[in-house]
């Protein structure tokens, strides 16, 4: 996505703006073939041909707030595409992102929707559009994306 185009921030400009948990929505239902349906049971996801790349997850006691210990009540769950991904988005200090025991052996990464305004708007679609390219099928990523 350009810098300056519709919704990212200040148009023409160059600049964009501190992303926003309604911007999951629109990130996720612009990109080709998504749906917003359920997954584990009944939780809210979009899908893309049915498979799930950024998932609303319930509160449960294995994601808690080390400060609090309360269990965080507005994580995401974003699919990456690889460990490698995965790992560079939990390592990066300056990014939201982080991992739990429960997902250690899933290539997906857990954000707070209290925390997104902590990235740009343009960097969340980036890693929403990676999420949604590594689950649909590699000819619609070729006709969305090119040879991406």
């Amino acid at each position: 996505m350009e810098a300056g185009s519709p919704g990212t921030g200040n148009p023409g400009t160059g600049e964009t703006r501190a992303a926003r948990p309604e911007d999951v929505a629109e990130i996720c239902l612009a990109l080709p073939e998504v749906v917003f349906g359920t997954s584990w049971g009944d939780r809210p996801t979009y899908l893309v041909r049915g498979r799930g790349f950024v998932l609303y997850r319930a509160p449960h006691h294995t994601a808690v707030d080390p400060a609090t210990g309360e269990e965080y009540d507005d994580l995401l769950v974003i699919s990456t595409p690889g460990p490698e991904e995965k790992q560079a988005l939990v390592e990066d200090e300056r990014l939201p992102f982080f991992t739990i025991d429960h997902f250690r052996r899933t290539s997906a990464v857990l954000v707070q929707q209290s925390r997104l305004g902590e990235i740009d708007r343009d960097e969340l679609a980036e890693i929403i559009t990676d999420a949604w390219a590594a689950k649909a099928p590699r000819s619609l990523v070729r006709k969305h994306l090119g040879d991406a």
